[in-house]
């Protein structure tokens, strides 16, 4: 990894796990443990925040340099040093444990939920970087479900070969379609090397029908570049992807992104309402849920919990903080 990148990300409190992976605790596992607030994946599927991992096995390396996005700038340059999968998850839950340990001492922190927040059994493998990269993200996931925990992958969707050969699939897959056509793709998205992405974009969208697991679309809508006035060409996308959801999320003025948009460029959760429900009625779906504070609705037919994997496999003893107890339902 770039000494220099490693760096800024050590500083913003990633925990760097082996030469490409990270984990950092995502804002709402904290508000999770500090004053009982959850994530929009709780109200849209039933997930526990303080029990998520947010985490990828390639926090440095993407082949895209998309203007939305708010995380630190990638490698120029792609090669990975592959890790155990099962090292990296140890690490990763390892990783967790350390950075949540100050919450163990905080009086407003309820301890049960503390020590049912030291084993994860949620894992969002979408922190930063394009997990598709990593060349053992299937035994990565398998080892996950076989340690009782749901995996929430999250990729740009340009390498629909990796996809195809995925084994095991991961519970929920999302794929970010966030441009409607390959010109607003190349504006936005950035593609570093210019071969065919958009296409193969569409390749896994094409694909996505035939993969036997949960699917979401998601679309990042940026006002002024990507979002009014193109509710039929996503809708064209989206029926062809034929996703269990949909999920328009407001892009957010933050972090790296503000070198590349402007504040105005953030929808009003009114507008990503307005926009979420032509395409529903396009689409012949409708809004089930939404979330102000996560700018973010949800498109489909119908809200299924997420189901956990039965466990197979102990974490050890000896990844430090607190030993395992039952965890706590699902919402």
């Amino acid at each position: 990894m770039d000494q220099r990148l490693k760096a800024k990300l050590q500083q913003q409190r990633y925990h760097l796990v082996g030469e490409h992976g990270g984990v950092k605790v995502c804002h709402w596992t904290k508000e999770s443990l500090l004053r009982d607030r959850s994530c929009y994946k709780g109200k849209f599927y039933g997930v526990k925040s303080h029990n998520c991992l947010q985490m990828s096995p390639v926090v440095d390396q993407c082949n895209l340099a998309c203007t939305y996005c708010w995380r630190e700038p990638h490698m120029d340059t792609l090669g990975l040093k592959d890790q155990d999968p099962l090292d990296m998850l140890y690490e990763s839950v390892r990783a967790q444990r350390r950075l949540l340990s100050g919450f163990g001492g905080n009086d407003k922190v309820n301890k049960e939920k503390f020590l049912d927040a030291q084993n994860p059994k949620h894992v969002a493998i979408s922190l930063n970087g394009e997990p598709t990269l990593y060349r053992r993200l299937g035994e990565y996931i398998d080892e996950c479900h076989k340690h009782g925990m749901t995996t929430m992958l999250v990729t740009n969707g340009t390498l629909p070969k990796v996809l195809e050969r995925l084994d095991p699939l991961p519970t929920q897959l999302y794929v970010s379609i966030d441009a409607p056509n390959k010109e607003v793709f190349d504006r936005i998205c950035r593609p570093k090397w210019n071969n065919g992405v958009w296409e193969k974009l569409e390749k896994t969208i094409d694909l996505l029908p035939s993969l036997d697991t949960r699917i979401v679309a998601r679309h990042t809508l940026i006002k002024g570049e990507n979002m009014f006035g193109y509710e039929k060409e996503y809708a064209r996308l989206d029926e062809r992807a034929n996703p269990d959801w949909i999920e328009a999320k407001g892009y957010v003025h933050v972090g790296n992104s503000q070198n590349n948009l402007d504040i105005t460029n953030m929808p009003y959760h009114d507008e990503i309402i307005q926009f979420s429900s032509k395409l529903a009625e396009l689409t012949g779906l409708k809004i089930l849920d939404d979330s102000k504070p996560s700018r973010v609705a949800l498109i489909g037919k119908k809200k299924v919990p997420l189901p956990i994997p039965e466990i197979v496999k102990e974490f050890p003893k000896d990844l430090g903080i607190a030993p395992p107890i039952k965890h706590l339902p699902l919402l």
